[in-house]
C-alpha cells in the first residue's frame, strides 16, 4: 500500500506538470499525439530514478531494470497512444479530456507493470547453481 501511496504522489505532481506542457502545445498548435509522445518521452525518462528509488525502493541491478522500464512504458505509451486515437480521431471526443483520462489509465497499467515486472528482483533474479 505504501508503494502506491508514494507512486500516487510522484504521478500527481509528475503527471500535473506534464499535463500542463500537454496543454501548452497543443495550445500553440502541435497535434495531440505529437504532444503527447513528446511529453510521455520527457515524463518517462524523470519518472526511472523517481519510481526505482522512492516509490519501489529498488535495490537490484539498475540496467535490467531500465530495459524492463523501457519495455514497460513502450506497452504504456502503446496504449495512450490507441486511447487517443480511438477516442479524439475516431469518435471525436476533446483531446484535452481523452488525454486527461489516458494518463490515469496509463499510470494504473504501469503501477502494476512497475511493481510486478520492472522493479520485482526477487521474480527477475537470476541465481548461479
Amino acid at each position: 500500500m505504501l508503494q502506491l501511496i508514494r507512486y500516487g504522489l510522484v504521478g500527481v505532481a509528475s503527471n500535473a506538470a506534464i499535463y500542463l506542457v500537454y496543454l501548452l502545445l497543443t495550445y500553440l498548435g502541435m497535434e495531440a499525439k505529437s504532444a503527447m509522445t513528446l511529453v510521455y518521452l520527457i515524463g518517462a525518462s524523470i519518472g526511472f530514478v523517481g519510481n526505482r528509488k522512492w516509490t519501489f525502493a529498488h535495490r537490484g541491478d539498475s540496467r535490467s531494470a531500465a530495459l524492463r522500464y523501457v519495455l514497460a512504458h513502450v506497452f504504456g505509451y502503446t496504449l495512450n497512444f490507441l486511447i487517443l486515437y480511438t477516442f479524439v480521431d475516431r469518435f471525436g471526443y476533446a483531446h484535452q479530456w481523452v488525454q486527461a483520462a489516458a494518463i490515469v489509465i496509463v499510470a494504473g497499467f504501469l503501477f502494476v507493470i512497475f511493481k510486478y515486472f520492472v522493479f520485482n528482483e526477487k521474480k527477475w533474479r537470476v541465481t548461479a547453481k
